[in-house]
């Protein structure tokens, strides 16, 4: 095998080799927390690797699809509250007809009229009674529903349904949202394009903290079922304490372990079944189709492909992808928390995995994944043992001292403004570079 062929294995031992001292060093449960979140960031960065990799899109929305998914797990897997549906459930639900029955009134509109003052003036009226009509349904209803018990629950729940089953369903969503998104701004020059996927983003993000009635807004949703049993569930079992006990290990501590490695298994699942459909899909005549266009949109346009239709194709593939991951990622924690989706989180640490990965490179993008994730969990311990040996001259009780070992949190955006820079200076197209 070449030295080319070789660095791919090579450096994923490498990555499994950090985790493994984890382990060791640390705890088990630890490396398996970054094994699991590790999984999942992979999934993501596949996902940003098909729009950027793949087409050249600027997608600086990341957090939006990611947002998407989670709040499908919620939609899915959460019991309905029956005293919310009771109290204004129909009310909420034909406001919002009433606003969707707008919109293609509006639309069906503009296709019938010809352009002119009437078919601005008609557009304008049925969405302005739309809004006004549903908003008069709506409100009620909604403030109905959220004085519904608030600080239990003052939403109306989901479906109460497997939670698994929201994952599938979290890429369809993801997708028809992708779909909205690359309608309005797939014609966008590449930095417009950026800016207009972060603002959606924010506007996803907006909703989910400020509309309690869907999910609780701020107050979060926690409880959500698991596809793998609690902890408390093992422990109660008689025969899994005493089997533990025997093998000299604490049960505790290995409930813990196996619930870590139940969810490792479905993500492992998740994650080689999405890697074989995108490597199938690079490697086809459509793959090379998309990196022709990537690299020569007038030539490939010349060449008879439809450039519009494939970056939109693209653009929905990837969030359907970042989608899932999302959803996988709110079960994992067991609860929605909108306020936690940050861009420097779930878009900017997304973008290093991609770019230090190799962008174009399904492998880089996995290995992106669980090297930046390890290093943005492992480098404020590591930054704080560090700084505390070079402080260890200084007295205590030394400003200076305090000072630096006050400063190791921030150890984490040094780092990886320093990875970024070494990887663009001495590696530009990434450890695992687009063959």
């Amino acid at each position: 095998m070449s030295r080319a062929g070789l660095r791919t294995p090579t450096l994923f031992i490498l990555v499994a080799g950090l985790i493994a001292i984890t382990g060791f060093a640390q705890s088990w449960n630890v490396a398996l927390t970054i094994v699991n979140m590790g999984l999942v960031s992979a999934i993501v960065a596949l996902g940003l690797n098909m729009q950027w990799g793949y087409a050249g899109l600027f997608n600086i929305g990341v957090m939006g699809f990611l947002a998407v998914g989670g709040l499908t797990v919620v939609l899915v897997a959460m019991p309905p509250v029956t005293e919310a549906w009771a109290a204004g459930g129909a009310a909420a639900l034909a406001g919002l007809a009433i606003g969707v029955a707008a919109l293609v009134g509006a639309v069906l509109l503009r296709r019938r009229l010809p352009p002119g003052p009437l078919r601005g003036a008609g557009t304008a009226a049925i969405l302005l009674a739309g809004y006004v009509l549903g908003r008069a349904v709506f409100i009620p209803g909604a403030d109905a529903i959220e004085r519904v018990n608030p600080a239990g629950t003052g939403f109306l729940g989901g479906f109460g349904l497997p939670v698994i089953l929201a994952w599938p369903l979290a890429g369809a969503l993801a997708a028809g949202a992708a779909w909205v998104i690359a309608r309005i701004a797939l014609g966008l020059r590449a930095d417009y394009l950026a800016i207009a996927t972060l603002g959606i983003a924010e506007i996803i993000i907006a909703i989910l903290k400020h509309e309690d009635w869907l999910t609780r807004g701020v107050k979060n949703v926690v409880g959500i079922p698991r596809p793998v049993p609690f902890e408390v569930e093992l422990l109660r079992d008689p025969a899994f304490v005493a089997r533990m006990q025997g093998w000299g290990l604490d049960p505790v501590s290995a409930a813990s372990i196996l619930v870590k490695l139940a969810y490792a298994a479905l993500f492992v699942v998740v994650l080689a079944l999405l890697m074989w459909m995108a490597e199938k899909a690079l490697n086809s005549p459509w793959g090379r189709m998309m990196r022709a266009i990537r690299d020569n949109e007038v030539a490939a346009e010349a060449m008879g492909k439809d450039v519009t239709r494939r970056h939109l194709q693209i653009f929905v593939l990837g969030a359907a992808v970042m989608g899932i991951a999302g959803a996988m990622m709110t079960t994992l924690d067991g609860q929605l928390t909108p306020g936690s989706y940050q861009p420097l989180r779930f878009t900017f640490l997304v973008w290093v995995m991609v770019i230090v990965g190799g962008s174009g490179s399904n492998w880089g993008a996995v290995l992106g994944g669980f090297l930046i994730w390890w290093l943005w969990v492992m480098v404020e311990p590591i930054g704080l043992w560090l700084l505390g040996v070079l402080t260890t001259p200084l007295p205590e009780g030394s400003a200076l001292k305090a000072h630096l070992l006050g400063s190791a949190q921030h150890m984490r955006l040094i780092t990886m403004g320093l990875i970024l820079l070494l990887v663009l200076r001495f590696a530009p197209r990434g450890l695992i570079p687009e063959r």
